[in-house]
């Protein structure tokens, strides 16, 4: 795998982490591309060892049981475009251990942060996060499920479904509206930490999905909180939702990347090994063509992804260049795959090919975590609302 580790946006940290990483993921998930095994039992399997060799230390901060002094996005992105390269699964477990427990590193008080922290960088406990609902997708500021507080205990009632590791997890974070608001929608909602054993938790649905991993839909019916199961301040849990998922977003784009990289490599060297016509693949000008398409794509696609990952690791608000991360990553990287099936022709869509894997798994990650669409009015609302330069302002 070609990788661009001598831009500026690396460090020395940065790079000995991908070599190391680079190195386990070769030893460890060869030919893991193949969806077709029990997903649940492979997750936590993954789970551990992520643990045990110390890749999910990455996931928290250094108080807390991390690698390094605080989450670092350039860190959380190389990671998941090395292991998605090599298992579409063990990018996802490790993804959905920071996801699930990002807004407790960020916004969780220290008891909440002891109690979970340390066995999410272990591997002892597996996160999930949460947000969507039947009619609260894509518009996040829409969900229905509810939180009320009765003396010391929130009570929470309503369903959230597409719940990756839902199922498998061992505690949620949880969003729920506890107050009504009529100036904004995303006012009035909550974040909570909800263990899987809680009495009134119970998952309804297991959703089967193009290319399978942990999912369901969970019940919550009169679920007894105490008081400190709650992250941050009542009524503040958008905001814990958005600045957590600008976070997660940038490392989808790094996901897309990992997949693009792997179906590019697979593709090089079939074109230079299958003959047709007289000649190797590789030497037909479309193929060239093709494959000059799949480069650009990846290298302009690794510039925005570690742009953004690069702007928050300096603190900088980077909720546009997340945006366009992702959306130009996702999208492209389907292309690319794309692509790859076209130049493998039938083999290209035989089941048990990582091209034909690649082609399943690429498909959620332009929906999931902000659909494309979503990305491009972030993006739009972005440029709209910047000054306007002085040369453009008509006299």
């Amino acid at each position: 795998m070609k990788r661009n580790l001598d831009w500026p946006f690396f460090d020395d940290v940065h790079r000995q982490l991908t070599d190391d990483v680079t190195s386990w993921s070769t030893r460890h998930l060869c030919g893991a591309h193949d969806s077709d095994h029990d997903v649940d039992n492979t997750c936590r399997t993954l789970v551990k060892s992520l643990g045990t060799a110390g890749w999910l230390r990455y996931c928290v901060a250094a108080q807390d049981g991390g690698a390094l002094p605080k989450i670092d996005a350039r860190a959380i992105c190389l990671l998941r475009e090395t292991l998605a390269y090599r298992s579409a699964l063990a990018d996802f477990s490790f993804a959905m251990q920071g996801l699930g427990s990002a807004a407790i590193s960020l916004f969780g008080n220290t008891a909440q942060k002891s109690a979970y922290l340390p066995r999410v960088a272990n591997g002892a406990a597996i996160a999930a996060f949460a947000l969507s609902e039947d009619e609260a997708g894509s518009d996040a500021a829409a969900l229905r499920m509810t939180a009320v507080l009765q003396g010391e205990m929130w009570i929470l009632n309503g369903e959230k479904t597409w719940i990756s590791n839902g199922g498998v997890a061992d505690f949620y974070v949880v969003f729920a509206r506890s107050e009504i608001s009529e100036k904004s929608a995303a006012r009035g909602i909550s974040a909570f930490i909800v263990d899987a054993a809680t009495p009134g938790l119970s998952i309804v649905e297991r959703i089967e999905t193009l290319a399978p991993h942990p999912m369901a839909r969970l019940r919550f019916d009169n679920c007894r909180l105490s008081a400190n199961q709650l992250i941050g301040e009542p009524g503040k849990g958008f905001r814990i939702a958005m600045q957590t998922l600008d976070l997660f977003r940038i490392s989808v784009a790094a996901a897309a990347l990992g997949f693009a990289r792997r179906a590019y490599d697979e593709t090089l060297r079939h074109v230079q090994s299958r003959r047709m016509f007289g000649a190797h693949l590789a030497d037909m000008q479309m193929t060239q063509a093709t494959l000059a398409d799949m480069a650009t794509a990846i290298d302009a696609a690794a510039l925005l992804t570690y742009r953004a990952a690069w702007q928050i690791d300096q603190g900088h608000p980077a909720t546009r260049e997340a945006a366009m991360a992702k959306l130009f990553a996702t999208e492209n990287a389907q292309q690319v795959i794309d692509a790859a099936v076209q130049l493998f022709g039938a083999r290209g869509v035989r089941k048990g090919e990582v091209i034909e894997a690649l082609y399943r798994e690429i498909r959620a990650l332009r929906i999931y975590e902000g659909a494309s669409e979503i990305q491009k009015l972030v993006i739009a609302r972005a440029e709209l609302n910047s000054s306007i330069p002085e040369s453009a302002t008509p006299d």
